[in-house]
């Protein structure tokens, strides 16, 4: 069935005469890309970007605050903080609203700050344990689906969790968070592969690439034709296909303009539309959500439990996540990476999985030697480092300030993530054309969004001037005050996401993709739970989550200089030399063990 649906989708097979490129090892997966396979990567990022707006960005920080909420005593009085004998605030005459916690008393807003922060964690510790294997065997999409479907069952059990087992909540937040953030990291490492087995590549004509003529392109599309007036319409030259220069059969000889590189060009687009139709996948399901709760609080259910109805919404994310999932199991091929060289064979199942997961370590470690040769991938990634905590934490933050500080209701906070998410389908498709009018590069691009990204916790920090606080308005005093800042924080998540995603693919070395996308994802979760667990603790402070605004303006203004030390240009040179210095150095290391076995 899904075959018919999508056949149309599919781009020429080998034998109807698009060239292959020449395989990098035994075994390789040379054949075209088709739309088909194409879609198959776009749908786990509809299956799974659903869960990160709906789930991550909106309904599980409200559960998680809410479910501890329930069980929580105000701090001065020790009456319930729900119910009628108490307000719903978290900071009033009595106190601020704590649940007791191995032994400690924590704000319950504190407490879904900590989870998140304990559950990034945790993602990075596993995402480095295993995405590495990702570059070799059938190892890639085995992952995505063990990640998504474990993801999609955490996100569906939360239905059960009631108050009196809250902790719990914070166990299934942990497992699917682990998961969400694992398994995109993994569908990234499938997008330099794609780009590389591109039709459009081997003919030396972008714009009839598979994954632009599969949607219907328009000849006279000047947003699709426009390849070579693109200058550095996103990130300068994303080099996949593992060969520096053109075949020699073309007779082009090799490329020697970086800024227009049409690998880069056309990840681009596929990684802009990828987050767009995640988007629009998110607006969908998030106002199925909004709809759901209200019916749903008007029912026995909502009187049962406040956090019964968000619940059923976690439900429903779950299911999207499990069911595109399986549509990405369909259509995605399984592009095998080379055989992996660690031997399982008579051993204990947990020894064989140790030694995977040691495999995977070494890998990492030896990514990061390569890193430190390679400096313009290192000062990105520690501007990576500090902007994905930023980002992270000025998410997290936002959610539960417009609950427990602006009084916003569950309904008011998933429009707000619908703004937000709207926004950001905006600016990742706004992005590119601002950059190509402007002939902004990359790195300027990356850093007016981080300009713009400022904004948001100066604004919210007007309230603690003095006058400014009379008024009683301005400062984010007032609840429709942080729906423009929505927006903003929308707009600027979009075109991050997609800019810094592929400028960090022209970095990387051809042949390491899964390598160095499980470094750059392990960069971004090595950071992100930092800024959370320090705005924890200044709420439990302060009893304000406004004062993390502090921290969050600090913290998003340190990446602007690295990022503006980076050069695209000699990044991208100094990446392919690497390559070629690792392959020599593959060769050398594959003829002295066959010496050596001669020798046995």
């Amino acid at each position: 069935m899904l075959s018919s649906v999508f056949g149309a989708f599919q781009s020429p097979s080998p034998s109807d005469g698009v060239p292959q490129r020449p395989p990098r090892y035994v075994g390789e997966d040379t054949t075209p890309t088709s739309g088909r396979e194409i879609l198959g990567w776009y749908s786990y990022g509809i299956a799974a970007e659903v869960f990160a707006v709906c789930g991550v960005g909106s309904f599980l920080p409200l559960t998680l605050e809410q479910l501890a909420r329930e069980r929580g005593t105000l701090q001065t009085s020790r009456l319930p903080c729900t119910g009628p004998s108490a307000g719903n605030s978290t900071n009033n005459e009595n106190g601020q609203c704590v649940v007791p916690l191995f032994g400690l008393e924590i704000n319950t807003a504190s407490f879904a700050m900590y989870t998140f922060s304990l559950a990034v964690l945790i993602q990075a510790l596993t995402l480095i344990s295993f995405s590495a294997l990702a570059d070799y065997e059938n190892n890639r999409k085995t992952l995505l689906m063990v990640f998504g479907f474990a993801g999609s069952l955490a996100s569906m059990l939360f239905v059960f969790i009631a108050p009196p087992v809250f902790i719990l909540g914070s166990i299934l937040v942990i497992v699917s968070v682990t998961c969400l953030g694992s398994s995109f990291v993994v569908l990234n490492s499938f997008l330099p592969v794609l780009v590389a087995n591109d039709p459009s590549l081997q003919y030396g004509k972008p714009n009839e690439g598979a994954e632009l003529s599969s949607f219907n392109r328009e000849e006279n599309d000047s947003e699709w034709n426009a390849w070579g007036d693109d200058d550095n319409d996103s990130l300068d030259g994303l080099h996949t296909s593992g060969q520096p220069d053109r075949s020699p059969e073309d007779g082009k000889g090799a490329r020697t303009a970086p800024s227009s590189s049409p690998e880069l060009q056309l990840s681009t687009k596929i990684s802009s539309r990828g987050i767009g139709l995640g988007y629009c996948a998110a607006v969908f399901v998030q106002i199925i959500s909004i709809i759901m709760l209200i019916t749903l609080s008007k029912t026995f259910l909502g009187k049962v439990s406040a956090t019964l109805p968000m619940r059923f919404v976690l439900l429903l994310v779950g299911i999207w996540w499990g069911s595109f999932t399986f549509v990405t199991r369909h259509l995605l091929k399984t592009r095998p990476g080379p055989p992996l060289d660690v031997s399982t064979e008579g051993t204990a199942r947990w020894r064989a999985w140790l030694r995977l997961m040691g495999f995977a370590w070494k890998s990492l470690w030896n990514t990061v030697k390569i890193v430190m040769k390679l400096r313009e991938v290192l000062i990105f990634l520690v501007a990576w480092f500090l902007l994905s905590d930023a980002m992270a934490t000025v998410s997290g933050t936002a959610i539960l300030f417009a609950r427990t500080e602006l009084r916003l209701s569950t309904p008011l906070v998933g429009l707000l993530s619908i703004t937000a998410t709207v926004s950001g389908m905006m600016g990742a498709f706004l992005w590119p054309h601002v950059s190509r009018h402007f002939g902004l590069q990359s790195n300027h691009t990356i850093i007016l969004c981080i300009v713009l990204f400022e904004l948001i916790p100066l604004y919210g920090l007007l309230a603690y001037i003095p006058f400014i606080k009379n008024w009683g308005v301005i400062g984010l005093q007032q609840p429709w005050e942080i729906f423009p800042l929505a927006i903003v924080h929308g707009i600027v998540s979009g075109g991050l996401a997609s800019y810094c995603r592929s400028f960090f693919g022209l970095l990387i070395p051809p042949g390491s993709e899964a390598a160095f996308y499980a470094l750059y994802a392990a960069t971004d979760k090595g950071s992100s739970f930092i800024g959370p667990a320090i705005v924890g603790v200044l709420v439990d402070a302060t009893g304000q989550v406004r004062s993390g605004f502090f921290f969050i303006a600090i913290l998003i203004i340190l990446p602007i200089p690295l990022v503006w030390m980076v050069n695209a240009d000699k990044g991208r040179s100094e990446g392919l030399a690497m390559a070629e210095t690792l392959n020599k150095s593959h060769e050398g290391e594959e003829e002295a063990e066959g010496l050596l076995a001669g020798h046995r």
